[in-house]
């Protein structure tokens, strides 16, 4: 299998880099692409040094799976010139989430629905993949009426350059110095992820909304979501309010999570036992706990999910995605 890792350069690159390494994902030949100001850049991967190529000469390589890492705008360019070429794409934008003609795939949820047609396959945003991954089996069991959704996200889902203001300002950095946010991002949250829309919610909120609906194939669950950026790197952190159709125990709320590939339960608010982005860094797992009843409302649960949005959020779910496909045979 000839892999290339599209973006390579960037955080979430970087992060692929390391994934793939500690997988064992095996493959004959990898391509280091990026963007033309990034081509011709060294990169140390595994005891070699590889120069980083363009976009077209990747293409022209023909690679059995290319990973994406690169944004929407050379997703929507690019992915269908390489997919033109026999190569599977996995992308990590938002280019085609809500393309009706693509999958929308979490492999512990749903990696059966690629099939050999599939070519263009896309990866979930980061917040949605973690609570995705802890409501699929509760939905599975007792029925998903209604989700109330607060996010509290790292600025790593922001990139490089929210991590330099962040550090920037951590250092006592003041006056002019370069900003990713409208505001100081140190000792302080801000309730703005991505651009807002017209409806007032920002894209990021409405990734939760759609993006959920589409993986659980769901259009009648009823969500809403309140995103916000923190000054955090470990991962993403979630508050979120599950009404169910169906009534249920909290024990066999933790016995279904426990037993559900990918989520790990911690919840022993005896011993201060609870997910934290603290133990997520660097962990492929989605943490689930304060489980517990809604007091207010019938059938209704409160769950606090974190997870490390480099990884599973974005560059583990990926390389699940192409094993996967190596699994079923679709690449070499």
């Amino acid at each position: 299998m000839k892999l290339a890792v599209v973006g390579v350069t960037g955080m979430v690159g970087q992060v692929m880099l390391e994934v793939i390494e500690e997988s064992k994902l095996e493959y004959s030949d990898i391509l280091m692409v990026a963007s033309e100001r990034s081509v011709g850049k060294k990169i140390s991967f595994k005891g070699k040094e590889y120069t980083v190529i363009s976009m077209q000469d990747a293409v022209n390589e023909r690679p059995d799976v290319a990973i994406f890492s690169a944004g929407g705008s050379a997703s929507l360019e690019w992915a269908p010139k390489f997919a033109e070429v026999g190569t599977r794409v996995v992308d990590n934008s938002s280019a085609w989430r809500m393309d009706p003609s693509k999958k929308l795939v979490v492999p512990e949820i749903n990696a059966s629905a690629i099939g050999k047609d599939d070519y263009i396959i896309a990866n979930p945003n980061c917040s949605t993949i973690q609570m995705v991954m802890a409501l699929a089996p509760l939905h599975e069991k007792y029925k998903i009426k209604r989700l109330v959704i607060s996010t509290y996200q790292s600025i790593t889902g922001t990139g490089m350059k929210a991590v330099g203001q962040y550090e920037s300002e951590l250092a006592g950095a003041t006056g002019d110095y370069e900003k990713a946010y409208h505001y100081k991002i140190l000792d302080n949250c801000i309730p703005h992820c991505d651009v807002f829309l017209e409806n007032d919610y920002t894209k990021e909120e409405m990734k939760l909304v759609h993006e959920t609906r589409k993986i659980l194939k769901d259009d009648d669950i009823r969500i809403t979501a309140t995103a916000v950026r923190v000054p955090v790197q470990g991962g993403h952190s979630e508050a979120v309010n599950a009404e169910f159709a169906e009534d249920f125990e909290i024990n066999e709320v933790k016995s279904i999570l426990n037993n559900t590939e990918g989520v790990i339960v911690l919840d022993d608010v005896v011993k201060n036992v609870y997910p934290m982005p603290l133990y997520a860094k660097h962990k492929d797992e989605v943490f689930v706990g304060r489980l517990r009843r809604d007091e207010s409302q019938e059938n209704t649960l409160n769950m606090w999910i974190v997870s490390d949005n480099l990884r599973k959020g974005a560059a583990t779910n990926a390389v699940q995605i192409v094993q996967y496909l190596k699994k079923e045979g679709l690449v070499g």
